[in-house]
């Protein structure tokens, strides 16, 4: 029998946002995240034999994924009859850019725009950000059109749940990425803002965006194998990190089945404190979640797994959290990502003190897991991690003045 002190003390059961409408495909479907055995039985569809089907998909892979191409005219080693009669029934379309945002520090935010609710005629709209450093360009892609889960710190998580994006949605907004950054063979990249010196503007991917990727797993998965492909995009699995809140069932499939880094959404040493502020954690608390990390498959010291901490003044940045940090992560292969809280409108939370946030990183670098706290990117323009909203928020003219000086400035 459970006593009334349990019963009042026990967290509320956390139940996960429904999606509110289905994908309805459009009538002239892309070809853009299907795999090699869907492109050859596209292939067997319009008529191509059998036997030459394998070497029809090698050449629409290397014209999708490694010329990035947007219409099967140029697509000159198939016949015009070929590409007619793909063109007849597909496209090789990616999400629509409709707006840009470039931060004063050189981060670009897009909306993508995608395929929406037929009854309605209302399309559906996801953002994703690029990231650019002398050396490289990290590309924060979304998995889901608003996010199932509802972490109080986060925009997104204040965003209803329209629908989980497909392996197309989410492999095209690498693909419009590169195309607004001329990041193809022979392509001419901007000439405005920063851009990576290197072969390739996006070198880097994470799955950080709108969402919680593991859950919509199967399009997720099936989409970062597409990124990682070494005869189209080419980025390596190693260069590919998935961020999750926790959701403990899908964790080692996510090692098993896709095999990139891992990134886990924490934020919290205290089940009490994390209940608040990642409600899932009432699903999988932090002892659940822990388990599944130490048994993550090819963790090791080479391929560590990512802990975010995101810093909330007075909620979990005392020196007490910090050791608590430390020994909840002993024997688990790890670095510790602390994420300076970047504000949105409505928030009740505030940005740890910047002396409070190096006492902190300071304790957590002594026991050989933080990386330097990196300066927050892209807040002017709502980029920045924790910030993403694909509803249009309406801010004055004051708050948009701070937060493009707090850019300024840190």
């Amino acid at each position: 029998m459970i006593s009334r002190v349990e019963t009042a003390s026990a967290p509320t059961p956390f139940v996960e946002k429904a999606p509110l409408e289905a994908y309805v495909a459009p009538a002239k479907p892309s070809l853009v995240g299907l795999s090699r055995s869907e492109l050859a039985d596209v292939l067997g569809e319009v008529g191509v034999p059998a036997a030459q089907r394998k070497m029809r998909v090698q050449q629409l892979w290397h014209w999708i994924y490694y010329r990035g191409f947007t219409d099967f005219d140029g697509m000159t080693t198939m016949s015009k009859e070929l590409r007619a009669a793909l063109a007849e029934r597909y496209t090789v379309a990616r999400p629509e850019v409709v707006a840009e945002q470039v931060s004063v520090d050189g981060t670009r935010k897009w909306l993508l725009r995608l395929p929406g609710d037929p009854d309605s005629k209302l399309p559906h709209d996801v953002e994703c950000v690029y990231i650019p450093d002398t050396e490289r360009g990290t590309l924060c892609v979304s998995s889901q059109v608003g996010c199932t889960l509802t972490c109080t710190f986060c925009h997104t998580g204040t965003q209803r749940l329209v629908r989980n994006l497909t392996a197309g949605e989410i492999a095209g907004q690498v693909l419009a990425a590169r195309d607004r950054l001329g990041d193809w063979p022979g392509g001419t990249r901007p000439t405005d803002g920063v851009i990576p010196t290197g072969e390739r503007c996006v070198t880097n991917i994470v799955m950080m965006g709108m969402g919680e990727p593991l859950y919509n797993f199967d399009a997720v998965r099936d989409a970062i194998l597409i990124m990682a492909d070494g005869e189209g995009l080419g980025i390596s699995k190693r260069r590919i990190t998935l961020s999750t809140s926790g959701v403990v069932p899908n964790i080692e499939r996510a090692g098993t089945e896709i095999g990139c880094m891992l990134a886990i959404s924490l934020h919290a040493v205290r089940d009490e404190l994390r209940n608040e502020l990642v409600p899932l954690n009432r699903k999988y608390p932090i002892a659940q979640l822990m388990e599944a990390c130490r048994n993550y498959p090819g963790a090791s010291n080479a391929k560590r797994i990512t802990f975010e901490y995101v810093m909330l003044k007075d909620v979990n940045d005392s020196i007490e959290d910090a050791k608590a940090l430390v020994r909840l992560l002993k024997g688990i292969p790890a670095k510790i990502n602390l994420i300076p809280f970047n504000p949105w409108p409505g928030t009740k939370y505030e940005c740890s003190d910047w002396d409070q946030i190096e006492k902190f990183s300071q304790v957590v670098f002594d026991a050989g897991y933080a990386s330097p706290v990196r300066t927050p990117r892209g807040r002017d323009i709502f980029a920045a991690c924790g910030q993403l909203k694909s509803a249009t928020e309406k801010m004055t003219a004051r708050e948009r003045l701070a937060l493009r000086a707090m850019a300024m400035t840190d």
